[in-house]
């Protein structure tokens, strides 16, 4: 079945973080009602960023104890590199809320041997979620950027990731910047409860109306999320506007 995918155009960029952080509570608020706890993978980013900083700022009451945080991707540097998505993430909201340091699932990406600290992640995430062989993980929400080239997490166009169909997480060779990208696989991207894209300015523009409305081939790595659950993509007015609407 194809997914139920919706695309909300808001406003501005600050319109966009508010949509969305209601989304994330919203959300949160449910899983927690139904399952008692609410299991996020949260994506690097200047656009994420700010999303953290007003989820901090708004929602610091919000059932945080209740949260579990991983990471759909993460660059092959310490968590103290100015490059590190847990660095942006531990600065713009982890320091911010009462959320216990055992609930935040961080990739070992210091280790020198990018498989090894791809391979470790995926055992964290068989183990947090309980999963028998050729399970998936079923993430309450995966938020996800994407890239000019389409790329999403650490799936980049032509990249020998983008055929893996059995391993959660792997360390993903990206040509472009010479070096190894940890990252979600799409059977954990695509089986995911709710899957949410942001995107936000003039320079996603082209690529937003690429992904949303053409027919590449092959296609973007972003045309390949096609969850099971809900997809929904989240945008300003100047990422959506060279959408035919």
């Amino acid at each position: 079945m194809p997914p139920s995918r919706t695309i909300r155009v808001l406003p501005t960029p600050a319109d966009l973080f508010r949509g969305a952080a209601e989304e994330f509570v919203r959300l949160g608020r449910a899983a927690i009602t139904e399952r008692e706890r609410f299991t996020v993978a949260l994506s690097g980013g200047s656009t994420p960023r700010s999303l953290y900083s007003l989820l901090a700022k708004n929602y610091a009451d919000f059932s945080w104890s209740r949260t579990f945080l991983f990471f759909g991707d993460e660059r092959h540097v310490p968590p103290t590199d100015s490059d590190s998505n847990y660095r942006m993430v531990n600065e713009a909201l982890l320091t911010k809320v009462p959320i216990p340091t055992g609930n935040v699932y961080r990739v070992r990406a210091e280790n020198p041997d990018a498989a090894a600290a791809a391979a470790d992640y995926e055992e964290k995430l068989r183990s947090f979620f309980r999963l028998r062989p050729g399970e998936f993980p079923r993430f309450d929400l995966i938020l996800l950027g994407m890239g000019p080239d389409g790329h999403t997490a650490s799936l980049f166009p032509d990249s020998e990731g983008l055929k893996e169909q059995s391993r959660l997480v792997i360390a993903n060779w990206v040509q472009k910047f010479q070096t190894h990208r940890i990252t979600f696989t799409f059977p954990v991207l695509n089986h995911a409860a709710e899957v949410m894209f942001l995107a936000s300015g003039p320079d996603k523009a082209d690529m937003v109306r690429q992904v949303l409305e053409g027919k590449s081939t092959p296609p973007f790595p972003a045309q390949q999320v096609q969850p099971d659950g809900r997809l929904a993509w989240m945008l300003d007015e100047a990422a959506a506007a060279k959408l035919r609407r």
